[in-house]
């Protein structure tokens, strides 16, 4: 695994178990969210990075400085959400880990925070603990679905090693199990062992995302659909003012840079359709084409039941008004 920006390791030192920074058995949802935002927490360790497939760092930054109304929450109760059925399952997939390993497992029912003052801003929490197992005592549950049971395939994905090497980091152990039941059905049981070169880096890395949280100074978008999102969520409105940045070649070169690149797309975009419609006359009513490097389908979708929205209206003209909603605008970003 090789984090984007190589860094120099923190100096190895014998690892000093963590504190307890707030007792989580009684607390609410709302004040845990609250707590999280003192520092960067295991799951938040690949995305202050950079390395999260579904969180960017300028998303997570909102979040920590108090900027994250108007991002998308999601329901922790909505059953069509990973977070519903990952918390349903936690407890499952960890029994049936004790149950496939005999290591018995426990509850850590506290946000635990880095021994050194000068990594204060690390927290963690715990699934589980393993008692009784020298070499090993973090478990770390996960539940994978249709999507996300390919980022599976080659072993535990990266963002889920970093989340554990921040844990490890964090409590001082020396290793943990990462238990993932995929599809609902195969549970896989993998072990990390605490690799301090790259928990060096991580901690350096994690630094410097905290200090622009500290400084209040916005990290760069990385292009990512996170940050398209935070970004409409961070200047949802305009001021109606004209800034000039004729003078900033940097800025000036990235805009002809992005006009260039939008070319390149039109044009693709063109000939991929032409190819696209070829293979497609030529196929006529078949269903399916067979290719020396590949296959091609050309099926009909099942029809589906729609709603008139225009004749409903014209016959019940008074739903107009009753049923009425308005939609907030957002910013359209377009070539002037």
């Amino acid at each position: 695994m090789a984090l984007s920006h190589p860094v120099p390791p923190l100096p190895v030192t014998r690892p000093r178990p963590a504190l307890k920074l707030v007792k989580t058995h009684n607390l609410s949802r709302a004040l845990w969210l609250d707590v999280r935002k003192q520092g960067i927490g295991s799951s938040d360790a690949a995305a202050a990075v950079g390395l999260n497939p579904y969180k960017s760092p300028l998303e997570l930054w909102l979040e920590k400085t108090g900027r994250d109304s108007n991002l998308p929450k999601v329901d922790p109760h909505d059953e069509e959400s990973p977070l519903y059925w990952g918390t349903l399952l936690e407890p499952i997939v960890a029994a049936h880990y004790t149950k496939r390993t005999g290591h018995r497992v426990r509850r850590i029912n506290a946000v635990l925070q880095h021994p050194d003052a000068d990594k204060h801003w690390m927290l963690a929490n715990i699934d589980r603990e393993i008692i009784g197992v020298p070499d090993v005592h973090v478990l770390e549950c996960k539940t994978a679905g249709i999507n996300g049971a390919r980022l599976w395939k080659d072993g535990v994905p990266e963002y889920v090693q970093l989340q554990v090497m921040h844990q490890l980091a964090v409590t001082g152990k020396r290793a943990a199990d990462v238990a993932v039941l995929i599809g609902g059905q195969h549970l896989e049981i993998h072990r990390l062992e605490r690799d301090d070169l790259l928990i060096g880096r991580l901690i350096e890395l994690e630094r410097r995302f905290w200090h622009y949280v500290e400084t209040d100074t916005p990290p760069s978008a990385d292009g990512s659909e996170s940050a398209d999102t935070a970004l409409k969520a961070l200047y949802p409105c305009d001021s109606g003012t004209t800034v000039d940045f004729s003078d900033d070649r940097n800025l000036s070169a990235t805009f002809a840079d992005w006009l260039s690149i939008r070319q390149t797309l039109v044009d693709t975009e063109a000939i991929e359709a032409k190819l696209k419609q070829t293979l497609q006359q030529a196929m006529g009513d078949a269903s399916k084409a067979l290719f020396e490097t590949g296959a091609v389908t050309w099926k009909k979708a099942k029809d589906s039941m729609g709603l008139d929205i225009t004749q409903l209206l014209k016959d019940y003209p008074e739903f107009q008004q009753r049923y009425a909603t308005t939609k907030p605008g957002s910013r359209r970003f377009l070539v002037a």
